[in-house]
C-alpha cells in the first residue's frame, strides 16, 4: 500500500495513478537531494535552538538525515512508489529511519519554500562550476594565442577577406566574449544568494524562526525580504539560464570559426583524429562534429530560455504547480553549457594551426587597399576621395588579372599625385600588422597588452567563482 500523500489531509480518495505520473518530477529534481538534506538539517537545527524541537528529537532526526545524505552519495538512495519528488521521497525515509518525530521536521516550512532553497543552493554552486569552466577555455585560447602572436591571417567581414589580423588578436576576441558570460554569471549567482526558506507556502509562520541562523549556516548572504516574492521569484534561474544562453551563442561563434578554418576551402587548422569523427559513406570524409555540435545545442539552451520565460510570463503570485517546470530547462542549460565549454577548452588544446596558410591568405594585397587610402590621407587627400581613388585602381586589376601589388609607382601616381614611393611597401602582412599597433588593435605590442589584459580576465573570472 502507497503512503499516503504529506498534503493528502483535505483529500478523500487516492490519487489517480495517471495523475501521479504525469504530476511527479522525481527523475527531474533528484538531483537537489543533497541540498535537500543539507537544508532540512540546517532547519533542524534552527528548530532545536528555539526549543521547537528538543535535544533528543534533533539527535535523532538529524541521524536519519546524515544516513540519507550517505545513500545520496552513494548512489544507493531507493525511491518508492508514491515518492512525487526529491524532497518527499527524503520526508518519506527519514520517517523510515527516524520514526515519527520526523513529522515535526516540517515545522515552520513548506515545501514551496523548501524547494526554493534547494533550488538556489544548487544553483550557486552551479554558477561557480560554469565560472570555473569559462576560466579554463580563456586560459587555452590565451595560451594558443600567446604561441601565434605575430602570426598573420585575414580578418573578414562578410565572410570576405578584409585585412590583416594575427591568430592572436582572433583567439583574443573569445576571451573577451567569455569574459562577459563570467559577469554576466557572477552576477546570476549573486541573486542566488537569498534564503527563501522561513517564508513558508507565502506568509511566512507564527513561530519565532530563526532565519539569519540558518541563512548563516547554508551560506546565503541575505534572507528574502517578502515572503509571497521568496516562493515565487525564479528570476535567479532565468539569468543563469540566459547567460548560459549567451555562452552558448559564443562556443556556437567559436565553433563555426573551427568549422569553417577546418575546411578545404580555409585550410587553417585540423583536428587530429581523436577528435574528428569520419563518414559512413565517403572514405576521404575528416568531420568536426564536435564543433557542429557546439554550434548546434546553442539552439537547444536558447530554448531552455524561452521555456522558463514562457512558464513565469502569466502566473499570479504565489506560487503555482507550474513552477514545477523550472528546473528541467535550468538543468540542461547549465549542463549543456558546462559540457560544451569543455569540450572546446579540449578542442583549442589539440587543434592544429596552419600558420603557413593563414599567411598566404593574408599576403593577398587587395587587404592593403584600406591602407593604401590610409595613405592618400596622410598626404592630405579627404578619406571619401581617397577611398574612390583606390576603388578605381583595384577595378582595374581585377580588371586586367593584377593584384595591387602589381601596380608600379606611375600607375600610382597617375590615379593621384598624391601617391609617394611609399605605397610600394605596403603590401608585406607583418608590416601590415606593426602598422596597426594601436590600442586594441592586432599590432604585435597591442596583442603584447591584450594578452596581459587577458591574463587579468581570468583571474577576474576565477575571483568571481568561489573556491575557483
Amino acid at each position: 500500500m502507497r503512503a499516503p500523500k504529506v498534503w493528502a489531509g483535505r483529500l478523500s480518495a487516492p490519487t489517480s495513478e495517471r495523475v501521479e505520473a504525469y504530476t511527479a518530477s522525481l527523475a527531474v529534481d533528484r538531483r537537489l537531494g543533497a541540498d535537500d538534506v543539507a537544508g532540512s538539517r540546517a532547519h533542524a537545527r534552527m528548530l532545536r535552538s528555539i526549543g521547537v524541537l528538543t535535544v533528543a528529537q534533533h539527535r535523532a532526526i538529524d541521524a536519519g538525515l546524515r544516513s540519507i545524505a550517505a545513500e545520496l552519495s552513494g548512489d544507493t538512495f531507493a525511491v518508492a512508489p508514491g515518492d512525487e519528488d526529491i524532497h518527499t521521497a527524503v520526508e518519506r525515509r527519514l520517517f523510515e529511519l527516524s520514526g515519527p518525530v520526523a513529522g515535526m521536521l516540517h515545522t515552520g516550512r513548506s515545501r514551496n519554500d523548501q524547494v526554493a532553497t534547494d533550488l538556489r543552493m544548487w544553483a550557486r554552486r552551479a554558477c561557480t562550476d560554469l565560472l570555473v569552466a569559462i576560466a579554463g577555455l580563456q586560459e587555452a585560447l590565451v595560451t594558443r594565442a600567446a604561441e601565434h602572436r605575430t602570426a598573420p591571417m585575414p580578418g573578414y567581414t562578410h565572410l570576405q577577406r578584409a585585412q590583416v589580423v594575427s591568430l592572436a588578436h582572433h583567439l583574443l576576441a573569445y576571451v573577451e566574449m567569455f569574459g562577459r558570460d563570467a559577469l554576466r554569471l557572477g552576477s546570476a549567482r549573486a541573486s542566488c544568494d537569498e534564503l527563501p526558506l522561513g517564508s513558508g507556502a507565502l506568509a511566512g509562520s507564527t513561530l519565532p524562526l530563526d532565519r539569519d541562523r540558518v541563512a548563516d549556516e547554508l551560506g546565503f548572504g541575505r534572507i528574502a525580504a517578502n515572503s509571497m516574492d521568496a516562493v515565487a521569484d525564479r528570476d535567479f534561474a532565468v539569468e543563469i539560464t540566459a547567460a548560459c544562453a549567451l555562452a552558448m551563442v559564443h562556443c556556437s561563434r567559436l565553433g563555426e570559426e573551427l568549422v569553417l578554418w577546418s575546411s578545404a576551402e580555409f585550410g587553417f587548422a585540423s583536428l587530429p583524429d581523436s577528435h574528428a569523427t569520419g563518414s559512413s559513406l565517403m572514405p576521404q570524409k575528416k568531420n568536426t562534429d564536435v564543433a557542429e555540435l557546439a554550434r548546434g545545442r546553442s539552439g537547444r539552451v536558447i530554448g531552455d530560455v524561452v521555456a522558463l520565460l514562457t512558464m513565469l510570463k502569466g502566473l499570479p503570485l504565489t506560487y503555482n504547480r507550474d513552477l514545477q517546470e523550472d528546473k528541467e530547462p535550468l538543468f540542461d542549460a547549465v549542463d549543456t553549457t558546462a559540457a560544451t565549454v569543455r569540450m572546446l577548452t579540449e578542442l583549442m588544446t589539440v587543434v592544429q594551426f596552419d600558420i603557413d596558410a593563414m599567411r598566404r591568405a593574408a599576403s593577398d594585397p587587395a587587404l592593403q587597399a584600406t591602407d593604401v587610402a590610409e595613405h592618400l590621407v596622410t598626404n592630405g587627400v579627404p578619406f571619401r576621395e581617397a577611398h574612390g581613388i583606390v576603388g578605381a585602381v583595384v577595378a582595374r586589376t581585377i580588371a586586367t588579372g593584377r593584384t595591387l601589388a602589381d601596380v608600379d609607382l606611375d600607375e600610382w601616381q597617375a590615379a593621384s599625385d598624391r601617391f609617394d614611393p611609399s605605397v610600394l611597401e605596403l603590401f608585406d602582412p607583418d608590416s601590415a600588422l606593426r602598422r596597426r599597433d594601436v590600442p586594441g588593435g592586432p599590432g604585435p605590442r597591442s596583442v603584447t597588452r591584450q594578452l596581459t589584459r587577458a591574463r587579468a580576465l581570468i583571474a577576474r573570472t576565477r575571483r568571481t567563482a568561489p573556491g575557483g
